[in-house]
């Protein structure tokens, strides 16, 4: 399977036409959150990304809640937030949200680290684990160098050792990667990145 993902569009239009043209070529696309800016624009977002005609599998940032995104999301685009899909016998699991909570306030959507080790207990089995957030110490380090990723991500990958984590979230790291055991982690950012599993 020949899967696209990306993640933190933000509103780029550019960015987004070259996610779209590439899908083309895709079997799966995935995108790992903030698709808009401060809760604002997200129906625009998806209008953005209305011609990719691959399964379309995707999670909310901490720009857009999973009511929000739900709702703007065209029917055929799998929204998953504690949930999995099975496409074409791979299994994809996907939470949400800034984990832990940001520091940027209330427009923010964010979780706990026990809300999302709650949410992701539900992971078992996924072959491609989405998180917008990255695992605490990989793909996660602000500008000044601080570790600002998820515990709760970090042990669901080392419990399930998916095939593939992808998260976004913090622009510091876009195209970041790493190991956690035998699982290939990946910080995507709004660019076209590819996976073969």
């Amino acid at each position: 399977m020949k899967i696209l993902a990306f993640s933190d569009l933000h509103l780029a239009r550019a960015r987004a036409a070259d996610i779209v043209a590439a899908a083309s070529e895709a079997d799966l696309v995935i995108g790992a959150g903030d698709f808009c800016n401060m809760r604002r624009g997200l129906p625009d977002a998806m209008a953005m990304l209305a011609d990719i005609g691959a399964p379309f599998v995707v999670v909310p940032g901490n720009n857009e809640s999973v009511d929000e995104l739900r709702e703007a999301a065209p029917d055929i685009v799998h929204v998953l937030h504690g949930q999995s899909v099975a496409i074409d016998g791979v299994t994809v699991f996907g939470i949400g949200g800034g984990i832990p909570v940001t520091p940027f306030g209330a427009w923010s959507w964010d979780l706990t680290e026990h809300e999302a080790e709650t949410l992701l207990a539900g992971a078992d089995g996924a072959d491609i684990l989405v998180s917008h957030s990255p695992p605490k110490g990989l793909a996660d380090r602000t500008s000044s160098g601080l570790s600002v990723g998820s515990t709760s991500v970090k042990a669901a990958v080392e419990r399930v050792q998916p095939r593939l984590a992808l998260c976004g979230h913090i622009h510091d790291c876009w195209g970041e990667e790493g190991l956690i055991g035998a699982t290939r982690v990946k910080n995507l950012g709004p660019t076209v990145n590819w996976f073969e599993i």
